[in-house]
């Protein structure tokens, strides 16, 4: 995460495209906060478009805004994302979720500055910024034929790619007590912390929602609290599977072949001949590792 603030403290000055990447929870959209609010572009107004929220027949108007009769509805003419974000900064979150047809009408505008309303035909020239954000490897998407090549190296002139929590479980314990003085406040709850225990499972957990997720379990925690030190934490039951260990797979080789030969152990077509081993070698195996025919084909 050093890394990560080294970074947006070198780009926040400029002008630069931001590509954000990292796993859903991640905090991608703090990390697009942070650098308008330290760029020269603070004091004006910072657009979010959610890509992968909105139906694909209504991304153009929304990101370019239309005139009016421009379709079905369209009563009046309305100012577009762009239009919106000029001297400021759009945020383009879930870049990765954009339809073909629309990534060129994209790229035109982050190569031009400019674009049309949907259904006009004055051109509109803005003066933006960009920082995009995905949980997607957009590189694997560009040869996979999702992601336009042209697109992806005009966002990734400045990529930044956020740290899983299981990546960064150090920061989990700052983290933990941060969200906990906010629900503390938020809920009028009085905790007054956090138990070694309670804390011991947190940072073993491997997050796979990330920061968003370990926010929601304090919020919850809290909320469930009678009050004092958070003695408990309600994580999710994700029992990893038990080890299996050779003796374990021997044995269930061994039942699996008795079922298949219906109980039989010894002589032709009996459970030694298909192991290939005698079949007094077999009773002994059997013996040790608790089978018995009944238990077999049972």
């Amino acid at each position: 995460m050093q890394k990560v603030y080294e970074l947006m403290s070198l780009v926040a000055p400029s002008n630069a495209t931001v590509l954000i990447g990292g796993e859903t929870g991640t905090g991608k959209e703090l990390i697009a906060r942070g650098i308008h609010e330290t760029s020269a572009r603070r004091g004006k107004t910072m657009v979010k478009v959610n890509c992968a929220a909105l139906p694909s027949h209504l991304i153009e108007s929304e990101l370019f805004g239309y005139e009016r009769g421009a379709f079905t509805g369209a009563l009046e003419r309305r100012a577009g994302k762009f239009e919106l974000a000029d001297k400021g900064i759009i945020f383009l979150d879930e870049i990765g979720e954009l339809p073909l047809e629309l990534q060129v009408k994209l790229l035109r505008v982050i190569q031009e500055r400019e674009f049309e309303r949907l259904g006009g035909k004055i051109t509109i020239k803005v003066d933006v910024r960009i920082i995009a954000a995905t949980n997607r490897d957009l590189l694997s998407e560009v040869g996979a034929g999702r992601f336009r090549s042209d697109l992806f190296h005009r966002l990734n002139v400045f990529p930044i790619l956020l740290p899983p929590l299981r990546e960064r479980w150090e920061d989990i314990p700052q983290l933990a007590h941060y969200f906990l003085a906010r629900y503390n406040k938020a809920h009028s709850r009085n905790i007054t912390g956090i138990s070694a225990n309670t804390m011991r499972q947190l940072t073993m957990y491997d997050w796979p929602g990330n920061v968003r997720e370990l926010e929601n379990m304090i919020e919850r925690s809290a909320l469930l609290s009678g009050g004092g030190v958070l003695n408990k934490v309600y994580l999710p039951d994700r029992k990893a599977p038990a080890a299996t260990t050779l003796v374990e797979v021997e044995k269930q080789h061994i039942l699996e072949i008795i079922r298949r030969c219906r109980g039989k152990i010894a002589g032709k077509g009996g459970a030694a001949e298909l192991l290939d081993i005698p079949a007094s070698t077999l009773n002994s195996k059997m013996k040790k590792l608790g089978i018995t025919s009944r238990l077999a084909i049972e």
